[in-house]
């Protein structure tokens, strides 16, 4: 889309997060409904770097959260899949269209749960974002975050947020299993006595803590949890609360402060690498967010899930050659899985390989044959091969 330098400079000083200059250029006529060569309005820019002030203003001004990108994403969207929940909760007083989804057939609220932002997912909840859309993997905010999550103190939650508010458990995805398979297959106990409708904890006061920060009062949430951690000091669960509430409150080195008193007392409590690897992200520091994900792959290198997600951030970094490295492991380690291939093959299509995308793409259309996804990625890389 053509446009002027005020119109370019805007996205360029929306995405750097320069209030001042935003301001500035809005009043000299800078257009907020011009795109750049990604599709980006200054709304999109703002919201993929976090910038929450530079978001509120764009808003104010009559910023469409709803304007999609070249890829297909939308800011409401773009905010919910990462974890940026201040901005997703700014968006909604102004239009949002919560039943909107990616290119993946993800909502705000698909991606959330499946990244492990809680806060987020309960704001999507909230809101009305629909609880049990399917997207095209064939997959529930739900079974997302049972099928991609480690079954740790983070997931738990999100799994029970989603349950308490009316999630459909009986959902099944291509392979006929719904969530609670999953725990079943994962042997992830407290997920279980989530769909058992069991206690998740055994510790005195957690749910109380847990019902103030769903509430936003994260100062008192906190208080608590530090009284339960001197009534449980060999406990990760209570540390596991400082630090995401920390988080919340954007004290994250009080945050990683927390997830390594847990790794002192549990070298195998690997989850809480990717406590701190969520930190990372949120401090935009992404090598040492990689850093720290790797141990955990390294504890235990026959665990898929934590491989997984360093991939998945790989790609939202549009470090894709590295993307398509950590994938090929992942297939190694489960080669009969459609959405390592899936995931595999749109990097690969990134990078111009469109002979290898096609060729994990009819891998995981025999794996997966009902799924009309797969054959219609596998037509966009034959058309891209055919241009090149």
């Amino acid at each position: 889309m053509s446009g002027g330098t005020l119109d370019y400079d805007l996205v360029m000083a929306s995405d750097q997060g320069n209030l001042e200059e935003v301001q500035w250029l809005i009043e000299q006529g800078g257009s907020i409904h011009w795109k750049d060569s990604l599709g980006r309005t200054a709304l999109m820019a703002a919201t993929q770097k976090n910038h929450l002030e530079v978001v509120e203003l764009l808003l104010k001004v009559g910023s469409n959260v709803n304007e999609r990108d070249n890829t297909l994403l939308t800011p409401f969207i773009c905010a919910g899949s990462s974890g940026f929940h201040k901005i997703l909760k700014a968006m909604l007083p102004y239009g949002p269209q919560l039943d909107s989804f990616n290119r993946f057939g993800g909502t705000a609220l698909v991606p959330a749960a499946e990244k492990g932002y809680l806060r987020t997912v309960q704001i999507a909840i909230e809101a009305g974002v629909p609880i049990d859309h399917v997207n095209h993997l064939g997959w529930t905010a739900l079974l997302e975050a049972a099928i991609l999550g480690d079954g740790g103190y983070l997931y738990t939650d999100i799994i029970e947020e989603l349950v308490t508010a009316g999630a459909d458990v009986a959902i099944k995805d291509h392979d006929g299993r719904n969530a609670r398979d999953y725990a079943e297959i994962n042997n992830f106990k407290r997920v279980k006595n989530v769909f058992d409708g069991k206690p998740t904890s055994q510790l005195t006061d957690i749910n109380t803590l847990k019902k103030a920060g769903r509430a936003g009062a994260f100062g008192d949430a906190l208080e608590l949890a530090q009284m339960i951690h001197q009534r449980y000091p060999d406990s990760t669960e209570p540390l596991f609360y400082i630090g995401y509430l920390q988080g919340e409150m954007e004290n994250y080195s009080a945050s990683l402060s927390a997830y390594s008193k847990a790794l002192e007392l549990d070298a195998n409590a690997l989850e809480f690498y990717f406590y701190q690897m969520l930190s990372y992200r949120l401090l935009n520091e992404p090598e040492r967010a990689l850093a720290v994900i790797e141990h955990a792959i390294e504890a235990d290198s026959g665990k898929w899930v934590y491989r997984y997600h360093k991939s998945n951030y790989l790609r939202e970094l549009g470090r894709h050659e590295e993307a398509v490295e950590e994938m090929s492991r992942l297939l190694a380690m489960e080669p009969n899985r459609y959405d390592f291939l899936f995931h595999k093959a749109n990097s690969l299509r990134t990078l111009g390989r469109h002979q290898e995308a096609i060729e994990a793409m009819e891998k995981a259309i025999v794996l997966d044959e009902g799924n009309a996804l797969y054959k219609e990625h596998k037509k966009q890389s034959e058309l891209l091969l055919e241009e090149q």
